[in-house]
């Protein structure tokens, strides 16, 4: 018997300007996660959904909710003006892109729904000024929502009818606890609420008691992430910390790893130390220093990068350290193989942590048992020609150069900076100063080391990649200028070539 036809959003019975934004988005049909909870959502019930990263979480909520808001405009008596639709997020990064994506879906209605952003600490008072127009959706982090009730700047006891917690199970880990028990006492005693999750932890559970009423739990029979179709897992074991770096940069300077890479590890030191040992290579890196709300409190701390910020077209992702949970692992994963794009995750893993990777597995696996991060076939026996060129390498990234590299980045914040633009101008010895400033010298790069002579390549692959190929003549100035606006490593939105990842092991 054959399954029944995916229904399409124009059976759902939505109002038609929100059909046209859904055209204009390119969506012919719902995803999974939007099929199940758009109708029971419209039904007016509580939802608990799980459903993975980039598989449609946002809209699945967003479209009830315009639906659900313009209907009630479109019906019955006119009614005052207020914010009945409060959005909850854990990041600033992911409020901008909750409000982006309500925006867009209300496009052709933005007369009648207006939606504001007060995640954003350094503008309360811009933000005091867009409530007191009490917009129909208010989207922002507890601690901020919180200090708005406080202050009288929101008002929700009389006039919100539905509550959206986004990436539930993030809020606690990042010390939001507290906040959301204090801003619940604001809320009125019957409202309609969702719950969004990519996993169903201990702190979801709780917020499921403190928040929801009879809800309907949404646990889509689909993986965590995409299958092996999709998105290839691999596990790598490395003997030493040494070798962890000896195997990236073989990996990326031999070109057996190809496309934008995201590079996870657990300190904000590590993550430069990586940067300037790659910089040695001439392979260009740049650091996301994620600003985490209540950052001193925040459990995760990698988190607010895994789960904050929609990457796209990201071909691979690597653990250089191993994610301090299994869940942190479902985050890291998930920012490659989004949409239908293809991806890979390739994980380090010292002897000492193997105990740790299992646990990673099990959840992966559902308890199964069946193997998910399968073995990455790399004899490191025929890099070891390499090895020298590593170590040279990894004796230039002192911790002096790291702490210089960390403050040039600040300094170059500081003299960009819009708003301390004013300041500048009101003192411009402080701008003069910090200009002629001594110069900082994060790592002395030796540029030998990006060049890779054909008898340190291993020989099952030689001919089959260049990694030394002469660079093509530059290119003239109006196609260097928009290269130059196109950097990968500024945007991260740098239109993909049509090659995938690939991973070659030897």
């Amino acid at each position: 018997m054959e399954e029944p036809e995916t229904l399409g959003f124009e059976h759902m019975g939505l109002d038609h300007r929100l059909l046209q934004a859904v055209t204009d988005l390119g969506w012919s049909r719902p995803t999974l996660i939007q099929e199940k909870a758009i109708p029971l959502a419209l039904e007016g019930k509580d939802l608990l959904a799980r459903a993975r990263t980039g598989s449609g979480k946002t809209a699945a909520y967003a479209i009830p909710m315009l639906q659900l808001l313009l209907h009630k405009k479109a019906t019955g008596p006119a009614v005052e003006q207020a914010v009945r639709a409060l959005v909850l997020v854990p990041t600033k990064e992911l409020a901008r892109q909750a409000q982006s994506m309500i925006q867009q879906l209300a496009a052709y209605c933005a007369r009648d729904i207006r939606v504001a952003n007060v995640s954003a600490a350094e503008d309360s008072a811009s933000q005091r000024a867009v409530l007191m127009e009490k917009p129909d959706v208010v989207v922002g982090t507890p601690s901020r929502i919180l200090n708005h009730l406080q202050q009288d700047n929101l008002k929700l006891q009389d006039s919100l009818e539905l509550l959206v917690v986004d990436e539930a199970d993030l809020l606690f880990s990042f010390g939001f606890e507290e906040e959301l028990k204090s801003l619940l006492c604001h809320l009125p005693r019957i409202y309609q609420a969702f719950l969004m999750s990519a996993t169903f932890n201990e702190d979801v559970q709780a917020l499921k008691e403190l928040v929801l009423h009879n809800p309907v739990t949404l646990k889509l029979q689909e993986s965590q992430l995409p299958g092996p179709d999709q998105l290839q897992q691999f596990q790598v074991v490395c003997e030493t910390e040494e070798d962890k770096f000896l195997l990236l940069y073989a990996l990326l300077k031999l070109s057996l790893i190809r496309g934008k890479s995201l590079l996870f590890v657990n300190t904000m030191e590590r993550s430069y130390r990586l940067r300037l040992f790659l910089e040695q290579f001439s392979i260009p890196a740049c650091v996301l220093n994620g600003e985490l709300p209540l950052r001193s409190r925040a459990a995760d701390p990698e988190a607010g990068v895994a789960r904050g910020i929609d990457f796209h077209h990201v071909c691979a992702v690597l653990n250089f350290d191993l994610p301090p949970t299994p869940e942190a692992y479902i985050h890291r994963a998930g920012r490659t193989a989004r949409a239908n794009n293809p991806g890979i995750v390739l994980t380090f893993v010292l002897p000492t942590e193997q105990s740790h990777l299992g646990k990673i597995e099990e959840l992966l696996s559902g308890g199964s048992g069946a193997p998910v991060l399968l073995p990455y076939q790399f004899r490191m026996e025929e890099i070891e020609g390499f090895r020298y060129r590593c170590r040279d390498a990894m004796r230039s990234v002192t911790k002096q150069a790291i702490r210089e590299a960390r403050l040039k980045e600040i300094k170059e914040e500081l003299l960009h900076s819009e708003k301390l633009k004013t300041y500048f101008e009101d003192n411009p010895r402080d701008l003069q100063l910090l200009r002629h400033d001594l110069p900082l010298h994060p790592a002395v790069v030796k540029p030998h080391l990006g060049h890779v002579p054909d008898y340190l390549v291993p020989p099952a692959l030689r001919g089959l990649i260049r990694p030394h190929k002469k660079r093509k003549k530059p290119p003239s100035s109006k196609k260097a200028k928009k290269a130059k606006t196109q950097n990968p490593l500024r945007s991260f939105r740098h239109r993909e070539e049509k090659r995938g990842a690939t991973a070659a092991p030897s």
